[in-house]
């Protein structure tokens, strides 16, 4: 893999070839995505590097005490041979990055392949391809961070211990010292912790950046008055000094600036020869601040993974990770405007000629891509962002229907037509037998023989309700044309035409794509998420589906035309599961009952066990073996304190606390499918898609591990995107 490197003898870096590191217990393989140079600590090692040897004894008296310790107990040869290869060693630059988990040790929890991660840590978090990283230096990236933004989650964390360690309380006026890096996202933190907020630095267009997040900019050669005349005289409550500089006038300002009783907090690399007198007079604190937090250079918590308890140690170095990425997501610290220069690995060398000074350009945030070391599976699907579509304004929607079986004739275009939003254009069937008497019914412009005649350019959208081994072709076929698309369950029969499906939709960002998973709009369903709504904690979803038998001989039990009932019907209930989890599926792990002669693939007689990204769980039991006497569905949902059961989508029954109970009673039976299309025809108005296409591509790309989990016997990582 290649790796960015410098070496302390002369300070030259370098883009090596290296070794992928190897995985332990308590750390996590990671494919690096993104990763941020942070300016002044590397800074420093490279300039060290450069110094003569005098000089760097000089600035490292530590080193030169275990010099000559060494000398005295091993000799001058042993010595000079150990000084020698230290100084030539090329040692790894970096600590703060994101990326994808490749691989997951054994006494890791909360990390699966597959997530995306932001990491930490020197010698961990490298500038490198791949990185080996402690589990207590990982968080999770939210879907709404950028690989990019996620990489800065270290260095935020930096700043953020600076200004835990200063405690400003609300309406206190803070100065934030140097406008770099750090600098910029202590400003922005400091203004969501509610603080007056000043901001100095050398650079005027620094301090212009800080005055954009809403500090109070001042010159640096005149901070002292403008300090005093911004508190009335008193002085300001704490600073922040983020400069890097061996000069000693920032802790000197420091000490004239601020009030009586107040913090003074390092956080960069200055000068520190404190001024007894001012100090001394107004009694202020002065805490140099440790990196990303407690748990730094501590072995137990970073390589021996033993977390520090939060009634003890509210936040840690991840705590503080977490707080970041939290705050990033939310938008409360904005990250992206700092960036100013990218560079893929292959040239990191030239992102270091900024920093030493080759290139005479103002920087401030450097980025390293990495292109990804190891190539895509051939079934990989791409990533689609969902886009909001044009509105359609049209009076009616042009709708063209391609199937019209028992399902459709009866539970799709029924409410459609009764709708009144659309206008019924083509329709196509596969015999064609009966598409003149169901065209004659529902009010079909005309009926076609093939799909080209059904994407004419005066049809909106297109619902696909035929067998299930077209469905994948029909949608991408439609897609392609540029038409919204409505497709029956399932989506696909297995992740090569998923492939296909999300390709197409990666290629019209401004198109929606819904799939009949109908019971997540059920209004028992919608109750029940009502009733969980305040319910911030994970939930258990169980669902029970006592399906019928079906013969072996149906088409639906065909591995090519029906791909089996778990693929052909469990993918509701999987999708279900996802929506009462408000979750989407991260591992499945199915077990079969064991029947002779029945392969994986058909086995209609199933435990199907998901764990969700939120941390959630579900269990659906699937069988055609039970009783037509007892109902067909029943679900239930538990966490935070509530309960809530559906009975076969007719009654529901609601529990809070010890003694809170109500039940719900439907007058007949809703499985959500008109919700579901009046919704998708909404969607369609209003440009805004009922169901993220992110979702239904995992719940498929679950449905169908569901299936190769019995194949392997153990879990199965759900992944849409591998």
């Amino acid at each position: 893999m290649k790796q960015v490197t410098h070496t302390l003898k002369d300070g030259r870096i370098e883009v090596a070839d290296v070794p992928v590191p190897t995985l332990s217990d308590k750390f996590v393989l990671i494919r690096t995505n993104a990763s941020i140079i942070s300016a002044g600590t590397e800074k420093t090692k490279i300039d060290m590097g450069k110094k003569s040897l005098l000089e760097k004894a000089r600035a490292r008296p530590d080193l030169v005490k275990q010099v000559i310790k060494k000398l005295r107990s091993e000799g001058l040869a042993k010595t000079l041979g150990t000084v020698s290869t230290r100084l030539a060693a090329a040692n790894p630059l970096g600590y703060s990055s994101s990326g994808t988990a490749l691989a997951v040790g054994g006494l890791v929890d909360g990390i699966r392949p597959g997530d995306r991660v932001a990491c930490g840590g020197v010698g961990y978090a490298n500038h490198a391809e791949f990185a080996v990283v402690p589990k207590n230096l990982i968080v999770k990236v939210p879907d709404n961070v950028s690989d990019e933004e996620a990489a800065f989650t270290t260095l935020g964390s930096i700043a953020l211990q600076g200004i835990r360690l200063a405690d400003p309380k609300l309406g206190e006026t803070v100065l934030v010292l140097g406008l770099g890096l750090l600098g910029q996202m202590t400003v922005q933190m400091l203004q969501a912790n509610g603080c007056r907020v000043l901001g100095t630095d050398l650079d005027p267009s620094l301090i212009k950046l800080a005055q954009s997040w809403g500090a109070v900019g001042i010159d640096l050669d005149g901070a002292e008055v403008a300090c005093r005349e911004l508190t009335a005289g008193m002085g300001v409550d704490a600073v922040l000094v983020c400069a890097g500089t061996s000069s000693n006038a920032p802790i000197e300002l420091c000490g004239r600036i601020t009030r009586e009783k107040g913090r003074v907090v390092v956080v960069g690399a200055v000068g520190m020869d404190i001024p007894r007198d001012d100090y001394f007079k107004k009694e202020i604190s002065v805490v140099i601040s440790r990196s990303y937090g407690p748990g730094r250079y501590d072995p137990v918590y970073e390589e021996g993974g033993n977390d520090y308890p939060a009634g003890y140690v509210r936040f840690t170095e991840q705590r503080n990770m977490q707080t970041v990425i939290e705050l990033i997501a939310s938008g409360r610290l904005d990250v992206k405007s700092l960036i100013t220069h990218r560079f893929p690995v292959e040239e990191a060398v030239a992102a270091y000629g900024l920093i030493e000074g080759q290139k005479r350009e103002p920087y401030l945030g450097i980025i390293l891509n990495y292109a990804g070391a190891d190539e895509q599976s051939q079934r990989s699907v791409p990533a689609r962002i969902d886009v909001a579509s044009t509105p359609i304004n049209k009076a009616k929607l042009g709708l063209s229907m391609v199937g019209a079986g028992n399902y459709a004739t009866a539970s799709l275009l029924p409410p459609l037509r009764e709708s009144g939003e659309v206008e019924m254009r083509g329709l196509m069937t596969s015999s064609g037998r009966t598409a003149a008497s169901v065209a004659k019914q529902f009010g079909f412009h005309f009926c076609a023989s093939d799909m080209a005649e059904v994407l004419a350019a005066d049809t909106d959208a297109v619902v696909v309700a035929t067998r299930h081994d077209t469905h994948a072709s029909y949608v991408c076929s439609a897609l392609k044309a540029g038409k919204h698309v409505f497709v029956e369950k399932p989506l696909a029969l297995n992740m090569d035409e998923l492939a296909e499906v999300a390709a197409a939709l990666a290629a019209a960002p401004d198109r929606q794509l819904q799939v009949g998973f109908n019971r997540r709009y059920a209004p028992l369903t919608q109750e029940v998420l009502a009733h969980f709504a305040p319910v911030r904690s994970p939930r258990v979803v169980q669902i029970r589906v006592n399906a019928g038998f079906i013969p072996k001989e149906h088409w639906i039990q065909d591995p090519v035309m029906g791909g089996g009932r778990l693929i052909g019907e469990a993918c509701h209930f999987v999708d279900l599961a996802c929506a009462l989890a408000a979750s989407d599926p991260v591992e499945v792990h199915t077990i079969g009952m064991s029947k002779p002669g029945v392969s994986p693939l058909l086995n209609d007689n199933v435990c199907i066990n998901l764990r969700f990204a939120d941390g959630s769980i579900a269990s659906i039991v699937y069988t055609a073996d039970g009783s037509k006497a007892q109902p067909k569905e029943r679900v239930e949902v538990h966490g935070g304190g509530r309960s809530a059961v559906i009975d076969d989508f007719k009654t529901g029954e609601f529990f809070e606390g010890d003694t809170g109970h109500r039940r719900s009673k439907m007058a007949s039976q809703d499985k959500g499918q008109k919700a579901m299309l009046q919704g998708w025809v909404k969607g369609l108005r209003s440009g805004q898609a009922q169901t993220p296409s992110k979702t239904l591509l995992a719940v498929s790309a679950a449905t169908i591990a569901a299936v190769e989990s019995m194949t392997v016997g153990g879990p199965v990582a759900v992944n849409p995107q591998n």
